[in-house]
């Protein structure tokens, strides 16, 4: 187990300038004054799956998980206060049998298929176009902005809290045959090793100027 822990640290070493290299951005874009209060916002972003360490985790097996929250806030005298908001996920994932990635939206539990494709570059464009968010619209005469929430990881949090208790001695679960011990172990080392090469959760957040339908 030193060993393996010793090439982990060594890997997140150099990782390191890689993942300081990323410049990701996102972008929430209101409808012309016009039609605001019959078009919703539009979203974009850039950079979100361009840092070296993202890159190879997703052609090793790792999916990417967008997390999208977008918020509609009405201005007030004293404070603001939250009117609306929709939530959705985008999924990136690499078929290594057919050696295409893959790309799902989910939408209310319900996924959607936005195409395979050959390049990640290719299925970052499609995750990362405009796209207009279906958010309940604000009455005309209400001053209004957009907030938009987005959380990007690799892992889910019960996959680290699997490697945590069997840190700890206590994943029993797979000590009585309910899970093989050794693929448990692997998925725990597999799990540090993501983690320290940065898969962790990324937030970033980004607002429209304020508008009045």
């Amino acid at each position: 187990m030193r060993r393996i822990f010793a090439a982990v640290i060594a890997a997140a070493l150099i990782a390191m300038p890689a993942r300081a290299q990323r410049s990701p951005t996102i972008q929430v874009n209101a409808p012309p004054q016009s039609v605001a209060s019959e078009e919703g916002p539009t979203i974009s972003s850039s950079g979100l799956l361009s840092d070296a360490s993202m890159r190879d985790l997703l052609a090793n097996g790792f999916p990417a998980r967008l997390h999208y929250r977008l918020e509609r806030w009405a201005t007030g005298r004293w404070f603001d206060d939250i009117k609306a908001a929709a939530e959705w996920d985008v999924i990136v994932k690499y078929d290594v049998l057919g050696k295409k990635y893959q790309l799902f939206r989910i939408i209310n539990d319900v996924p959607s298929s936005l195409g395979e494709f050959d390049r990640l570059d290719d299925a970052a464009q499609a995750a990362e176009g405009p796209y207009r968010v279906n958010v309940p619209l604000p009455k005309k005469g209400q001053r209004t902005y957009y907030n938009l929430l987005l959380d990007v990881e690799t892992l889910s949090l019960s996959d680290l809290d699997e490697v945590e208790r069997w840190l700890r001695g206590e994943l029993k679960p797979a000590v009585r045959g309910k899970k093989n011990p050794g693929t448990a172990v692997t998925r725990g080392v597999r799990t540090l090793v993501v983690r320290l090469l940065g898969g962790e959760k990324r937030h970033y957040e980004a607002r429209s100027g304020t508008f009045k339908p």
